[in-house]
């Protein structure tokens, strides 16, 4: 036998724990080339084995707790009390009124041949007979009727022209050209000024009041008549216009 036999024969085999970390280590290699290659297909396998090593656990339930013993009641000790009665309502019936026929009923206003107040066709009183001699509204007597109505007012006959009654505005005369005042006038079944009230001012407070002054001894009116054609007293509104 050549020496390079003798040298094969006496090499050991290798160990059962190398063999198997052999084995392991090619199988952990074709295990990253497949998930390299097919991503969805490992995954599927990883998802099934955790599946098939999935363990539930149930955790024991409780023992529900039994309820406290009620103490029994004291053979002395009284009882609960009972319910108060309540009373139930209840209708009185509707006294009936009894009505003798025999009694004659109440007379009603009417007529009658009493001298006193009241709405007879004819009387002595205030109230609304059919005619009387007393003051009220009857269908005829000789009484006063209501005020006189006007049918025609007041005439203007005579205003105030001369502007040197007026006291001088401040400013000169010149101030006051072109301005007015106008006033209610009272006048009298006589044509005369009675009384005056400025309703709009000139803007001169001197000059409205020497307005109302003259007033009365210097307007003059025809007085405005009633429907009977009889003066009677009345109102005018009067404008007095400065020109200088």
């Amino acid at each position: 036998m050549s020496r390079g036999t003798s040298f094969l024969t006496k090499r050991k085999r290798p160990s059962v724990p190398v063999i198997i970390a052999i084995v392991l280590l090619h199988l952990v290699l074709f295990y990253g080339l497949i998930r390299a290659l097919a991503p969805d297909f490992t995954a599927g396998v990883e998802e099934s084995v955790t599946e098939a090593f999935t363990v539930t656990i149930t955790a024991p339930m409780e023992e529900a707790e039994a309820p406290d013993p009620q103490p029994e009641p004291d053979e002395g000790a009284a009882g609960d009390p009972g319910r108060e009665a309540v009373p139930q309502p209840r209708a009185e019936p509707t006294p009936r009124i009894r009505v003798r026929e025999d009694e004659p009923a109440p007379r009603a206003t009417s007529t009658g041949t009493a001298r006193t107040s009241g709405a007879t066709n004819d009387g002595a009183g205030t109230g609304a007979a059919g005619s009387g001699d007393g003051t009220g509204s009857g269908r005829g007597g000789a009484g006063q009727g209501g005020p006189p109505v006007q049918a025609s007012p007041p005439v203007l006959v005579q205003s105030i022209t001369d502007s040197s009654l007026f006291p001088i505005p401040p400013g000169g005369r010149e101030a006051r050209i072109g301005k007015s005042a106008v006033a209610r006038l009272e006048v009298s079944a006589a044509g005369r000024v009675t009384g005056c009230r400025i309703v709009r001012s000139s803007g001169f407070p001197e000059t409205d009041a020497t307005l109302c002054r003259l007033a009365p001894a210097n307007i003059r009116f025809d007085p405005a008549l009633d429907t009977n054609g009889q003066p009677m007293a009345s109102v005018f509104g009067y404008q007095q216009r400065f020109f200088n």
